[in-house]
């Protein structure tokens, strides 16, 4: 269920203009109007809200996480920051922000606190339970700040960082805008929350690779609750997942940014004799997870009558053909012709089941045992515990097509990449 759906039952939630995908893809693009959980008139200035807030600071060079020397010896640079700030996002007489033009200096910090309280909502529908800050030992609240000299977005103990890319001439693009990167980053605060961090300091590839994984899915499945990203995509697909299109777009942050696709052919076969990019190692998962999600949609459509069970045979039949768009673009443009509704109605039902899964899976994992074939048997005992086993064999189909449980990753590769979450702030907790 989308978030701002939740709350418009009960009291209405604060609003916020957010851009559903960067803006700097598709000249001309428009923010979305969406509401999230908090109640009008309990986000204040900033925004500032109880669970995060945001600072704009003036003046700040060195990013969070960095070692600095202090009092005691060199230590982490942490929130709060306590010196000047440019002047903060305020809401209107209601406790809005969608008052806030995407022109006005004020309306990144606005994007980037309802991105990620956005996504928190989405998840935290999908745990049915708060979820907790894995720094709550220190901080109470997320710090959201803007760094534009960082080229980089990073979550740390107590703070999401964002910068921005000078790589387009002269135009400065934040990734406060990019609702994939701010979402991606509170993945991985879920993740640490949920599962923890490994308790020697040191844990397997398919720990970093799965982190990696999961994050793109807490995007993507939040990204899906936009109305305009789910009309568009149907549009532009007619229902054929499969497509290339924009749903299957992540951003991810390194020294440049990276487009990954879900939908890959990645296979665990690949990293048998080693790895060294954790962004690599997750795509034969997050394909795996991909696909799961695409034949849960096709078993909804063909609940639905929306589609024949010779159709969506066909459809498994040519899944990594060369000739299946050929052969089933025309089969989807006359089904979805036929109801539209019906088609964007199975597309939620999957992306909730899918959800629902993935927060019950996580759930069941652990730091320190975690591995990709951990993950099928977690997600095959939650559907076994939902459905009564439904789904059993699209799971077991889809993870044995990437070789999860039949080969692991092997060791890491003596220089990990720069930005490898092995070595970054992300995975730093102070002593």
């Amino acid at each position: 269920m989308n978030a701002h759906e939740t709350v418009s039952d009960e009291e209405p939630g604060t609003r916020f203009l957010l851009y559903p995908q960067s803006p700097f893809l598709e000249p001309g693009a428009q923010p979305e109007l969406v509401e999230i959980s908090a109640p009008q008139g309990s986000i204040g200035p900033g925004p500032s809200g109880p669970r995060m807030y945001t600072v704009n600071p003036v003046g700040k060079t060195t990013p969070y996480g960095a070692i600095v020397p202090g009092p005691n010896g060199p230590g982490m640079y942490l929130p709060p920051w306590d010196g000047y700030i440019q002047p903060p996002a305020m809401p209107d007489e209601f406790g809005n922000f969608f008052h806030i033009a995407p022109s006005d200096p004020a309306f990144e910090a606005a994007h980037l606190f309802g991105s990620a309280h956005f996504t928190m909502d989405v998840w935290q529908g999908y745990f049915d339970r708060p979820i907790p800050w894995h720094f709550a030992r220190d901080f109470d609240r997320l710090e959201l700040s803007l760094l534009p000299s960082l080229d980089n977005a990073h979550i740390g103990w107590g703070f999401l960082e964002t910068g921005g890319t000078h790589e387009h001439g002269d135009e400065y693009r934040p990734y406060s805008l990019n609702f994939d990167v701010v979402s991606h980053e509170i993945g991985h605060a879920i993740i640490y929350s949920v599962i923890g961090m490994p308790s020697d300091g040191d844990a397997s590839g398919e720990y970093y690779g799965f982190h990696e994984s999961a994050a793109d899915m807490v995007a993507l499945l939040a990204s899906l609750h936009f109305g305009s990203v789910v009309d568009a995509l149907l549009k532009n697909t007619r229902g054929n997942l499969y497509t290339f299109n924009r749903l299957n777009r992540f951003a991810e942050l390194g020294e440049n940014a990276q487009i990954r696709i879900a939908a890959n052919t990645r296979s665990m076969s690949e990293f048998a004799a080693g790895w060294t990019s954790e962004h690599d190692l997750s795509e034969p998962l997050t394909g795996a997870m991909f696909d799961i999600f695409v034949d849960i949609y096709h078993e909804r459509l063909l609940l639905h009558g929306l589609i024949s069970p010779e159709e969506e045979h066909l459809s498994d039949q040519l899944e990594d053909s060369p000739d299946y768009s050929e052969v089933m673009q025309g089969v989807f443009d006359a089904r979805y012709a036929e109801n539209p509704e019906g088609f964007r109605i199975a597309l939620l039902e999957a992306r909730d089941f899918l959800g629902t899964y993935l927060a019950d899976t996580w759930e069941r994992l652990d730091a320190d045992m975690l591995s990709y074939f951990g993950v099928e048997k977690a997600l095959l005992a939650v559907d076994q515990e939902i459905t009564g086993g439904a789904f059993r064999n699209i799971i077991e189909g889809n993870f044995r097509m990437r070789d999860i449980g039949l080969t692991i990753a092997g060791p890491r590769q003596p220089d990990p990449e720069e930005d490898s979450h092995s070595n970054s702030v992300r995975t730093q907790v102070p002593g």
